[in-house]
Formats: C-alpha cells, structure tokens, sequence
C-alpha cells in the first residue's frame, strides 16, 4: 500500500523507476574475464547505487574505480569487523596497502558478501595487477594514507570539529582525491585534478557527514559495540550521552544536535559545486554529480526529522532514480541544489540555535547556484522541467478517457454527447479511424503524466 501511495502521488516516477531498473539489469551483465567476473559481481553485492553509477564512467575508467572501490571497501571491512583485538587490527591497516601487491594475500574477515570479498581477495589483486601502472600508483597510495587514518582514529574519538574533519577526510576525503588522480592519469580531465586536493577533499566530506548523520540510529545499535563519529564537541550541548538521542524524551535535543551537523555539512556544498563546474567529460561528470545530488537531498530529508532517530531515512527510490537520469550538466546540478537548499530553508525554525548559520550556509549555496545558473544563455537548466502541470496532465487524460468511451461507443457516453441512439456512425472505416485516434491519444496523455514532457 505504501509503495501505491508513493506511486499515486509521484506518478512521474514511474518511468524513471524502470529506466533505473533496466540500468541496473545491465549492470549485472559481468564480463567473461572471471576475476573481473569476480569483481563486478561483489560490486553489484555490497553497493548496488555504486554499480549503476560505474556505468556513467568511460570504460578507460570503469575497470580501474571498481577495483578502487573494492580494495577500499575490503581495508573498511578490517576496520569495521569488531572481534579483531586494536593492536593487530592497527597493524594490518597500516601495512595493508603494500598486502595489495600480494597475489596470495587473504585476510578472513567481515560478514556475509564482505566475508566473500575477503575470502576471496587474490582475485581482486589480480585484476589491481592487469590495470596501468599509473592506476596502481594511485590505488596505492591512497590505501596506504587511508589505512593509516583509520588506523588512528581506531586509538582515539572524534571529540572536535577539527576530528570530525579529519575522520572524513581519511574515509571519504581521499576516496575524492584519488578519484582526480585517476582522471588526471586517464588524460580524459585536465591534469590539474591531481593537484586539486582541497575540492576533491570537500566533495568526500559533503558524502560521509551525510552518511554518518543520517546512519545514527543503525551506528547506535550496532554489536558488540557501537562505533559513533558524531563529534563530542556539539553533541555534549544536547545531551550528556550519544546513545539518549534515541530516546523520544530526549528528540527535541536530538534534532536540534542533528540540525547544527547537517549545517556544518552544508558548507562543503560550495566547494562541491565549483569542483563539478571544472569537470569536462560528461561521463566523469555524471560519476561524480549523482552522488552530491543525492547527498544535499538527503539532508533535505533528515534535517529537523525525529525519524532519523527511529529508522534509517533515506530518499524515495523514485527521487533517487530522477537524479540519477537528470544529472546531465552544472546547470542541472545548480537547479537540484537549490531546489533541495530551498526544501531544508523550508524546514528551518527560529527557534532552532543553529537556524542564523543554516540559513547563511544556503544562502551562500544559492548565490554560487545563481553564478552557475547566470551562464545558461541557452536555457538548458529548463529541459526537464514538465511541460504541463500534474492537474493539466490529469485532466488531458480524463478528457481522451471520455473521448475513448465515444469512439468505442461505451457505456452511453456517445449517445449522450451526440444526441442520437446509435452507439456507431455506421461508417465501418470512420468508425475504426475514430477508435485509432482515441487509442493514440489515450496512449499519448497517459504517457505524458508519467513522463512530463512530450518531446
């Protein structure tokens, strides 16, 4: 009933739900090469989104972020699995990067599809191995920084905002960074990516706080023990500890703990959209600017939203296949920004202490929208704006409903209209040429509900 109701209220996300569907399916066609077999498949298993998204890159790209994304993800897997004693644990994060060289290498760890990539590591070692050096050289290297960041923060908490800012810059941060190496190094952006470290930082930033904000309650609740990268510098104002946030008594403090993080969050929104605006290729673009879209529209989602703290609230499955199919270009992103700046400024009370610096990060949001926004002379940012609203859109439908039943002769409706008892003109090529047009017609409106746009 749930997913009726979302359907009957968003009805234009019907299309993009399949074309996201069909997006998907092909994402589960694997290569025939079995250890890039091997890869593709854990991708699609441990993050189906990341599986749609590859597929926007160059396949110069494709192969060289999946075994990215996956050596990544299996150092994550060592710092997540919480029956490893601190001592070893820090030991094999910090000399992990070099065990990605090892073609025997295994560390049995993790659960479920984590446990099978670890399990089953020689084969993504083999495939890190077949890719251009120039690609290794950067895998590597932002192995090795990010396992000795995570590695630190496993000896200490995140107490400041300068903490906060640090965790995420090792665990996402440098996800960003390595990323523009790997463009740099591909020749398909401009080689300066490589030396723009503190945009590329933003964008990892503006990602992981989403994550962890909105993650709270599942972080909460995790055995044996919780690990918790909320900083103790604004959550100790709400409450005297973390896990009380979940408690309804305590949710007035909660949200207002949640409102001042997402703001902090909000200001790496600048900084995302001018890194975006200076990506060339229109693949790599989409790579990058689905993820950041998806990111502001999630903190759209959480802020001042007490669910954060009884579920994982996470955009509609149909607004998530939207973005996916709309981000196209800076113009494009520049309108969903603001669009979801304007949802969270919607949603900001006078009451909340964080309100005066919610409101000037989004206004600095918007102003930077505008100067993206000022150099579409052409109007591009309207292409997928609907052509008629959803009221005109009903109402042409109900209005080829009731010129089906004529042409059909149902239910009376063409006695009514015409006055006269008979249900057909008689003419037999007249009346199937009538039923023809109303079927088109119907077929057009219905189509034109769900899609918006006619061309």
């Amino acid at each position: 009933m749930g997913a009726l109701s979302l359907i009957l209220k968003h009805p234009g996300d019907i299309l993009p739900l399949y074309r996201v569907k069909c997006m998907a399916d092909q994402a589960k066609k694997l290569p025939k090469e079995p250890n890039l077999r091997f890869c593709y498949h854990m991708l699609n298993l441990v993050s189906r989104s990341f599986a749609i998204v590859i597929q926007q890159l160059p396949h110069e790209l494709q192969d060289a972020v999946c075994v990215f994304y996956l050596v990544l993800r299996a150092l994550d897997t060592v710092e997540d699995d919480m029956s490893i004693p601190d001592k070893p644990k820090c030991a094999e994060l910090e000399i992990f990067w070099k065990k990605i060289y090892d073609p025997e290498y295994v560390y049995p760890c993790g659960e479920k599809h984590y446990k099978v990539l670890m399990d089953e590591y020689p084969k993504v070692t083999a495939v890190f191995l077949s890719l251009k050096k120039e690609y290794q050289d950067v895998i590597a290297d932002i192995t090795k920084r990010m396992g000795a960041g995570m590695s630190n923060f496993i000896k200490r908490e995140v107490v400041t905002l300068e903490d906060w800012d640090e965790y995420c810059h090792y665990v996402a941060g440098l996800v960003g960074i390595g990323l523009s190496n790997l463009w740099a190094n591909s020749m398909l952006e401009d080689k300066r990516f490589a030396e723009m470290e503190d945009l590329s930082n933003a964008m990892g930033l503006f990602l992981q706080k989403t994550n962890i904000i909105r993650d709270y309650l599942e972080d909460i609740m995790e055995e044996p023990a919780p690990r918790m990268f909320w900083p103790k510098c604004i959550w100790s104002k709400h409450g005297k500890t973390l896990d009380a946030f979940k408690e309804p008594e305590n949710r007035a403090a909660a949200v207002a703990c949640m409102n001042e993080l997402i703001t902090n969050g909000l200001t790496h929104a600048t900084d995302s959209l001018e890194y975006m605006t200076r990506l060339k290729n229109v693949d790599v673009f989409r790579f990058c600017a689905i993820p950041q879209v998806m990111a502001i529209a999630t903190m759209a989602e959480c802020y001042d939203n007490g669910k954060v703290f009884e579920g994982v609230v996470k955009i509609r499955r149909g607004l998530s296949a939207r973005i996916m199919l709309e981000c196209e270009d800076k113009f494009d992103v520049a309108v969903m920004f603001k669009r979801y700046a304007q949802a969270i400024r919607d949603k900001v009370r006078k009451e909340d202490p964080s309100a005066k610096k919610t409101l000037k990060e989004l206004e600095a949001i918007d102003k930077r929208c505008d100067e993206i926004l000022a150099a579409d002379f052409a109007g591009f940012h309207r292409k997928h704006e609907p052509d008629l609203n959803i009221y005109g859109r009903i109402f042409l439908v109900l209005l080829t409903v009731v010129y089906a039943l004529y042409a059909f002769g149902l239910y009376g409706v063409r006695e009514k209209i015409s006055g006269l008892p008979m249900p057909h003109s008689g003419v037999w090529w007249a009346d199937n040429l009538e039923k023809g047009v109303a079927t088109g017609a119907l077929s057009t409106a219905i189509w034109f509900l769900f899609v918006g746009q006619l061309g």
